[in-house]
């Protein structure tokens, strides 16, 4: 079974993306929503963030997630310390759910695929990409958020060139080109190779 990787910069569309494949039948690993149920559901995680980040991080047994963005989006070590957390914890939950697969190939989507390392894990690599006016108006639409706030999460990510550099293939979303058709001839591509 091949691992496909599914990243792009906040705001690209991954989540429009995953799900297309998913209608053609692939299974989908959304690592952020897993890492979420991680920080609800694992006592160890949970006891590890609060160990590093004071008990106001977890609240009623579900991650402060405003509480942990305001400390970490632009402090790097803090968000480093937070990461080394989580990515060990959600590559085991990865292989796990993997191990009960069937199909020919599965996607993981992870916006930061590259900048935890999960690329290393994977067959193939596919980027959505956006222009940036577009990236960081859907997000302020969609977390009501300002524009700097976004501008320092996109900060904290590898630029869409350089995850462009790394990846197999590219989806472009900027409704210039059909995404459907993009997505399709991707499927096509990985279904038919014998490697």
């Amino acid at each position: 079974m091949k691992i496909i990787g599914l990243t792009g910069g906040i705001g690209s569309g991954k989540t429009t993306v995953s799900r297309l494949f998913h209608l053609l039948g692939v299974p989908i690993y959304i690592a952020d929503e897993r890492a979420k149920k991680l920080f609800t559901n694992n006592p160890e995680v949970q006891k590890k963030v609060i160990d590093q980040f004071g008990s106001e991080s977890i609240k009623n047994g579900e991650v402060n997630r405003s509480y942990l963005a305001n400390i970490t989006f632009n402090n790097k070590e803090k968000l480093t310390q937070l990461n080394a957390i989580i990515h060990p914890a959600v590559a085991k939950d990865f292989s796990a759910w993997v191990s009960n697969q069937t199909a020919e190939y599965v996607i993981k989507e992870a916006a930061i695929l590259f900048e935890s390392g999960s690329d290393a894990t994977c067959d193939k690599v596919i980027v959505v990409v956006a222009p940036d006016e577009t990236r960081i108006d859907r997000v302020m639409q969609r977390d009501e958020l300002n524009k700097e706030a976004v501008m320092a999460r996109m900060r904290n990510q590898w630029s869409q060139e350089k995850k462009i550099e790394f990846s197999d293939f590219v989806i472009i979303n900027d409704n210039s080109v059909s995404v459907i058709e993009q997505v399709t001839l991707i499927h096509k591509e990985l279904t038919n190779e014998n490697n």
